[in-house]
């Protein structure tokens, strides 16, 4: 996977205000964008510029629009959005508690997590907005869709990235820093499958990468917490009660 940087605040507003336009633009008839646009023309010509040219018709035009929407200004945009940061920053507002596996394992940081099998979205958005770089993945489209609607929503979207599939057949394109594994990401596959999922993704792990697996108990069809132990041999292993006795299995890969 390519290497993201944690993009700007002031690339975040231009792209902001980029979108506002573009979605102003759609939402009207061609009569009215014709209107400003000639509206752009007489304003140039006042200006006396020397080239009418398509590009400088083009920002004239967007910046009428801008005017018209009356988008606040960059440092009344910000203010707003590092308020917005902190909030979403917060477990509670994704349905996590501070003291879940998940918080607690799983720093804040810029490195690339894998959601596996999660129904809800909290997790993946939850680590979205601590700066990871997360992959949600799951057999059900309209869950995936709903993670990335709930991303765009949050303005965390190029943080998030669904995909639909199992991890039967799914391979990272580079080094993972966290696996949270639900249930469901398990649950269909036989065991000689599963160990190879989990011997996959372990390799995948960087050193001192964390894994979040939810173990099953006897006679379930995903692993227990005695087969997670002999799988994941030579990682530091700690186990985490949830609600009822659900329990969440969780190993950091040694530091080579």
């Amino acid at each position: 996977m390519p290497q993201r940087f944690p993009r700007s605040l002031k690339y975040e507003y231009e792209l902001y205000v980029e979108r506002e336009i573009e979605n102003y633009k759609e939402s009207v008839p061609r009569s009215a964008l014709l209107k400003v646009g000639d509206e752009a023309i007489a304003s140039m010509e006042t200006q006396q510029q020397l080239a009418l040219t398509e590009i400088l018709l083009c920002e004239e035009v967007d910046r009428i629009i801008r005017q018209r929407l009356r988008l606040p200004s960059y440092a009344t945009w910000r203010k707003r959005r590092v308020k917005e940061l902190a909030e979403l920053r917060r477990p509670e507002r994704w349905g996590l508690r501070p003291e879940d596996p998940l918080v607690l394992a799983v720093p804040p940081s810029d490195g690339h997590v894998l959601v596996a099998g999660a129904a809800e979205e909290g997790s993946a958005l939850y680590l979205a907005a601590n700066g990871c770089d997360v992959t949600s993945i799951h057999l059900q489209a309209h869950i995936v869709e709903r993670v990335i609607n709930a991303a765009e929503a949050a303005g965390l979207t190029e943080r998030v990235h669904g995909e639909v599939g199992d991890l039967a057949t799914w391979s990272p394109e580079g080094p993972l820093t966290a696996v949270i594994c639900a249930r469901e990401a398990l649950e269909g596959l036989t065991t000689p499958e599963r160990d190879s999922v989990i011997a996959r993704l372990q390799g995948a792990t960087a050193s001192g990468g964390v894994h979040l697996v939810e173990a099953g108990q006897n006679g379930t069809a995903w692993p227990t917490l005695e087969e997670l132990r002999k799988t994941y041999r030579g990682w530091d292993i700690f186990v985490e009660r949830q609600l009822g006795s659900t329990k969440t299995f969780v190993a950091r890969k040694a530091i080579a």
